[in-house]
């Protein structure tokens, strides 16, 4: 399986510039798009992942950010640097209401545990690695297990090099599949972060809305060993140097001009199919929205009295709104729109075609049919574990990863699972060992008992028998009984305990079967059946992966047929999107959004308390017009936020923004909510991207937050 899939599709003609998130070895073939956009660098630059400027873009995983210091300084969002702004906040000490800033090394803290920045250095097509002759014949759970196999022998050959993180990425589902070799920075400092008054201005009000006005920024550091090595967490450790950094861009936006985003976006589902995107919107989205909202009442209910909870739970808030708001807006937009037609009725399309060629029909017609099926079964299931996937305790879920790190630690360590092999250890020791900075069990006895109650009123032929006999669960039990269950379940167990937990790292399969413990007991007790749910799982897997990735095949076919681009969905990898810096016609009435936001309209929201609390050192330097050299000639004062016709997502959040001479002209961070169901549905008309202004990021730090030890750094002063 070579790359000529990919090469032959990406000849074909484009039909949107501003659509795609292409990988960056494919940018040679959109060249003359690039060109026409206002790109002045060579696209072929773009390609070399360790040349500039895609040297400067790393990874956070889970978003994107980019060095713009020589001294390993790093920028993303506020809103990716906010659980570290967390779990350093204490009421003696509250820098997610006031800010942080490092204005010495010593002063920089260490970010939240497990916090990671990963530099991509060598990106490889291995599909015919990975799928090889004898992998192709198999099916099912034995096809997985192949290509796990063959997952692991290349990652376990790339890690090698020390100080690496390699990981193998399917493409076009499961068609393509590329190793992504990473430089893994394990010490990660935060250094600034505005207050959130600033980074997180309109709050959740604002989340996904124009016009914004959103100071969403912050920085971390990377910290290396003294030898220049990926070490863990050391006062010794020094500030990495990276090759290549980004350059301030000393002139401003305007409306019109070339931008482009580089980074990791997360997910897009542009080419699923149409059975997917029915039960996505008409079921599963509609059950987490449900779910999301009662997460955060609950959540807001049981800490309203203890500021010190509140700020443990501050970062699964911010994340659990974040996605609440946008799947509602998804599924606004999708109710509104033709979008299940149109994917039916491109799909029968597809199947005409490949019917009408006998060729054609006896190398796709069976797997279309049939992956249609087996993703009704996955749905299937997804909907009867949806209330059981809400109702584990959290230190429950802790002793079942560490049993299952106990078994997995007696196999040779290519053989054990993914995700518990010698290469995973850190993680894991970190997420065991630091739960208590983000748990209280109080809250999290809550939000259980919330949705227990809801899959113990499901008949017991749709529960999970293992579980209910963990638990304790029995037909017609009552909201109180329930609740005695699990405050027996809690009250015999002591992993609330780090030190308890941390024990349980190095203890044998036989150690946790002796303990009283309650929730290891239960881990114990659970353990026979999920391995047996997950190879049944891994069986449909197989079958679909097969399936799925000829499916995909006849789809690229098809559309290159039709001149029609073919990009791969968004798969946490590293892309590149380009656009301009423009307006929006928007509503019934004929209104326009405007292409910038600024400083006065912060002044307009701002009410002094809840989301729209401007630091009042803010609104004083606004009101004094005290914006030094930050002002736009047109605008007459400082911009804050502008909308681009990128094609983002989640992911994306705390990308790069480049202008036409690759230097840095802000942060991307957020979508607008009638256009965010472009992850499934690319709408050239409406798609907006936000991102936040440089010049309002450093008219902040100058003028407001006095950074001016990161503004020389950055070369600003």
């Amino acid at each position: 399986m070579k790359k000529s899939l990919i090469a032959l599709a990406i000849l074909s003609n484009f039909a949107h510039a501003d659509e795609g998130m292409w990988m960056p070895q494919q940018l040679p073939q959109v060249a003359k798009e690039l060109k026409a956009a206002g790109l002045k660098l060579d696209p072929a630059t773009l390609t070399k992942l360790t040349e500039f400027p895609m040297g400067a873009i790393v990874s956070l995983g889970g978003c994107s950010a980019s060095f713009v210091s020589p001294e390993g300084l790093v920028a993303t969002n506020h809103h990716c640097v906010y659980n570290s702004v967390a779990v350093n906040s204490t009421k003696e000490h509250d820098y997610l209401a006031n800010g942080f800033l490092a204005k010495t090394y010593a002063e920089e803290l260490p970010a939240a545990p497990g916090s990671r920045i990963f530099v991509t250095t060598a990106v490889t097509n291995v599909s015919d690695k990975i799928i090889t002759a004898d992998v192709a014949k198999l099916q099912g759970k034995a096809r997985i297990d192949a290509i796990e196999k063959n997952q692991k022998s290349l990652v376990a050959e790339c890690e090698k090099d020390a100080g690496f993180r390699c990981t193998v990425s399917a493409y076009y589902g499961g068609l393509e599949f590329y190793l992504i070799k990473q430089l893994e920075i394990r010490d990660v400092r935060l250094v600034h972060a505005p207050p959130a008054g600033v980074g997180k201005f309109g709050g959740d009000t604002d989340n996904w809305m124009w016009p914004r006005h959103t100071g969403d920024y912050g920085f971390y550091r990377a910290y290396v060993s003294k030898d220049g090595k990926a070490a863990d967490y050391s006062k010794d450790n020094v500030p990495y140097h990276p090759k290549h950094v980004l350059k301030l861009a000393k002139d401003g936006l305007k409306e019109g001009d070339f931008v482009m985003a580089l980074g990791y976006p997360g997910r897009t589902n542009r080419h699923r199919l149409p059975s997917e995107v029915a039960f996505t919107f008409d079921w599963n989205y509609p059950a987490f929205v449900k779910a999301s909202g009662e997460t955060l009442a609950i959540i807001a209910r049981e800490t309203k009295d203890n500021k010190d909870v509140a700020l443990k739970y501050a970062g699964q808030v911010a994340g659990v709104n974040n996605y609440y708001k946008n799947r509602q807006g998804m599924i606004d937009s999708y109710a509104g729109s033709d979008f299940l037609a149109r994917k039916t009725k491109e799909h029968e399309e597809l199947k005409a075609w490949v019917n009408a060629n006998p060729a054609r029909k006896a190398e796709y017609a069976n797997d279309i049919e049939q992956v249609e099926k087996l993703i009704a079964e996955r749905d299937a299931d997804t909907k009867r574990d949806f209330f059981l996937g809400y109702s584990q305790p959290r230190l429950l879920s802790t002793a079942r990863s560490l049993y299952r790190l106990a078994n997995e630690s007696t196999k040779p360590d290519a053989e054990r699972k993914s995700g518990y092999q010698t290469r995973d250890l850190p993680r894991l020791t970190s997420s065991i060992t630091s739960v208590e900075r983000t748990y209280d069990e109080k809250v999290d006895k809550a939000l259980v008992l919330n949705s227990l109650a809801k899959y113990a009123a499901e008949p017991a032929a749709q529960r999970r028998a293992s579980f209910d006999a963990a638990i304790g669960i029995k037909d017609g039990m009552s909201q109180a009984d329930l609740a005695a269950a699990l405050d027996k379940l809690y009250a015999g167990s002591k992993l609330g305990d780090k030190e308890e937990r941390a024990a349980w790292l190095k203890r044998t399969p036989a150690e946790f079967q002796a303990s009283h413990d309650t929730f290891i007991q239960a881990a114990v007790a659970l353990y026979p059946d999920s391995l047996k749910n997950e190879a049944e799982e891994e069986e449909l897997a197989g079958k679909i992966q097969q399936t799925y990735a000829n499916y995909m095949k006849a789809k690229i076919a098809y559309m290159k047929s039709k001149g029609q681009a073919v990009y791969p969905d968004a798969n946490s990898t590293l892309r590149v999107t380009f656009g301009r810096v423009a307006s929006r016609d928007h509503g019934a009435d004929g209104t326009t959004w405007t292409a910038f936001t600024t400083v006065n309209g912060v002044v307009a929201k701002a009410t002094g308390e809840g989301e729209f609390n401007a630091p009042a050192k803010q609104l004083a330097a606004i009101k004094a017009k005290d914006f030094g050299k930050y002002v736009d000639p047109k605008l007459k004062t400082v911009p804050v936020d502008y909308l681009a016709t990128l094609d983002i997502t989640g992911g994306n959040s705390g990308s790069a923004a480049l202008n036409a001479k690759g230097e840095f002209i802000g942060l991307a961070f957020d979508g607008t909510l009638d256009s965010i169901i472009s992850d499934w549905d690319y709408n050239k008309a409406n798609t907006r991207s936000i991102q936040v202004d440089l010049r309002y990021i450093l008219w902040n730090m100058k003028h407001v937050d006095h950074a001016d030890n990161l503004l020389k750094e950055m070369g600003v002063e």
